[in-house]
């Protein structure tokens, strides 16, 4: 473990792979796991207590655990009961609440807040400014872009929270709003600045204005032709980098 010796708080109720580096100003509460070769920069907040910590004497901080090569920038907040796998990386003020599940090779941008009880995929890539309510699950290989909102209250205020979904390989673009209960297929584009207040199928492509819905297959870009499903033209980051989407399927036998 390295890490600059300058107002560091790590409990000794914490565990602390090898070759991790945490920075200046970091708190680690307790029953925090940080695997090996994870960078923790300055400022950050990892097992941040519930609200009851703050009640009850009797308070036992749940597992938050941080997979093996991570990197967690500065002030970003990290909630107890939170797990998230390997090779994770956030920007900077990063807000995940308690009771997230988090796959491998994911990202969360700056300033982005999951507010709890969300689970999420693997190679999933969530922006920047992003607001994800409670109870949203979210697949893998899925890009959300920044200032999207997926909300989870049908008439707010309310205790009857409905939880959408996002389903794999599917683009949510700019300023798209997602409301409560939505469940969406996979493999679909969610359009800059849409509303989507109705579930969608697979290969759905929701264009915003006029409002319409189509096959996201038939979707046509001047001088590239169709473009989507995108796998077969973009593998930065993705398993099937450098040998292609179909290769992967094949030699992997991953699920369309």
């Amino acid at each position: 473990m390295k890490f600059n010796n300058r107002n560091v708080c790590i409990s000794p109720r914490s565990k602390i792979g090898s070759n991790v580096r945490i920075g200046d100003n970091t708190v680690v509460y307790d029953n925090v796991e940080i695997g090996d070769n994870s960078i923790i920069c300055n400022d950050v907040v990892l097992g941040e207590p519930l609200g009851t910590y703050y009640r009850d004497p009797d308070y036992t901080n749940p597992l938050c655990s941080i997979g093996a090569n991570s990197v967690i920038r500065s002030h970003s907040i990290i909630y107890a009961g939170s797990r998230i796998g390997a090779a994770f990386s956030c920007g900077h003020q990063a807000l995940i609440r308690e009771k997230c599940t988090i796959g491998e090779h994911c990202s969360v941008g700056s300033l982005t807040d999951l507010e709890g009880e969300i689970t999420i995929g693997n190679y999933s890539r969530i922006h920047s400014n992003v607001h994800i309510s409670q109870r949203t699950v979210i697949g893998s290989y899925i890009w959300i872009s920044p200032f999207v909102v997926v909300t989870h209250d049908p008439y707010p205020p309310s205790y009857d929270w409905k939880g959408s979904s996002i389903g794999d390989y599917t683009q949510v673009c700019v300023n798209a709003v997602i409301l409560p209960g939505v469940q969406i297929g996979k493999k679909c584009v969610i359009g800059a600045g849409a509303v989507v207040n109705k579930s969608l199928k697979d290969f759905s492509l929701v264009i915003p204005a006029p409002s319409r819905i189509m096959d996201v297959r038939k979707y046509v870009v001047m001088g590239k032709g169709r473009v989507y499903p995108w796998m077969n033209r973009f593998d930065r980051g993705m398993p099937w980098e450098g040998i292609g989407y179909d290769t992967w399927i094949r030699q992997s036998g991953g699920a369309e």
